[in-house]
């Protein structure tokens, strides 16, 4: 699969976000996104990134910001990554439960050994969302693995399932490997999708690795992080981004996954990515496509020109809208 015939209008799309600035390692992205059908308004879980050595470095802040419109976005709640005594925060998402409460889950790198985490807070309302009591979800060296981040979440039938991106260690994995905090970006794992499943999204069971690099000549060689999944015609269709090694760690760009029963992926892009940037390295990642209304809506992240990312939305039609 080459260039997809959707990207032209990705690259057209609704900034909904700006860095801070203007040069490489300033983004604002990873968005997860949910429309909440109570307060009639989408949450957007987002974070903003600076460059290491420029404070608060890396994913120093997460934010939340409502729209009803998905053309003006308004902040409504933030956290710095302080308050986990964290090096940095990665992507976060927002879900009300059948209880009326929310559940924000979000990833970041665990003080106590430098691997990423995950975990969960609890609350009626976004505003009264309190940091500090934020509760351990996912522990990397309980499951066996070097690093845990990036929830997204897929509800179906009352089922819940959590989508996560982890690091599998490998030949060249060592205690050193988390010296920078960040194994990610080291080479020294392989980054793949893992999934977890709950009826109530407070007890979640994990159900192991669904989704890994393969080979070792591939585009995507290294990394394959499902970023969302959109069920379509019957299938399951999930934006994944991918990278050949960790050089391209903050850089991935997108591909393209085909499953029938959400653990068995067969890959629709295996010679290229097939949603690119024209800018810079390419990288378009963080897609989160969903479903809404008569719509299907689109959030992401993609390089600008000058090397910096920014987040944007559109949509397309709901009808007649094909992947394949």
């Amino acid at each position: 699969m080459s260039k997809h015939p959707i990207t032209e209008n990705l690259l057209n799309g609704t900034i909904a976000k700006e860095p801070v600035g203007d040069e490489q390692g300033y983004w604002a992205g990873a968005p997860g996104w949910y429309w909440d059908k109570q307060d009639q308004v989408s949450y957007i879980c987002y974070r903003i990134r600076r460059p290491r050595g420029i404070e608060p470095d890396r994913g120093g802040e997460s934010r939340i910001a409502k729209t009803s419109d998905f053309k003006t976005f308004e902040d409504v709640w933030s956290v710095h990554k302080d308050i986990y005594e964290s090096a940095s925060i990665e992507k976060s998402i927002l879900r009300r439960g059948n209880d009326g409460v929310f559940r924000y889950l979000t990833s970041y790198v665990a003080p106590e050994d430098g691997r990423w985490c995950v975990t969960i807070n609890k609350s009626d309302n976004i505003g009264s969302l309190d940091a500090g009591k934020t509760q351990r979800l996912f522990t990397a060296t309980d499951l066996g693995l070097e690093g845990i981040k990036d929830p997204w979440i897929l509800e179906e039938n009352g089922k819940y399932h959590l989508f996560l991106s982890v690091a599998i260690n490998t030949a060249s994995t060592k205690d050193s490997s988390h010296d920078t905090l960040d194994i990610f970006n080291t080479g020294e794992c392989i980054s793949a999708t893992a999934l977890a499943t709950s009826d109530d999204l407070d007890n979640w069971n994990y159900q192991g690795i669904i989704l890994k690099p393969e080979g070792d000549s591939a585009w995507d060689k290294y990394c394959r992080r499902i970023n969302s999944v959109l069920p379509l015609n019957g299938k399951y269709y999930a934006f994944y981004d991918g990278s050949e090694g960790h050089h391209q760690n903050y850089e991935e760009r997108t591909g393209l996954a085909v499953s029938t029963d959400l653990k068995n992926w067969e890959i629709l892009s295996p010679d290229e990515p097939c949603i690119t940037s024209p800018y810079a390295t390419g990288s378009l990642r963080y897609i989160d496509a969903q479903h809404h209304e008569n719509e299907i809506r689109f959030m992401y992240e993609l390089t600008r020109a000058n090397g910096s990312h920014e987040m944007r939305t559109t949509s397309f039609s709901a009808e007649g809208f094909s992947l394949e």
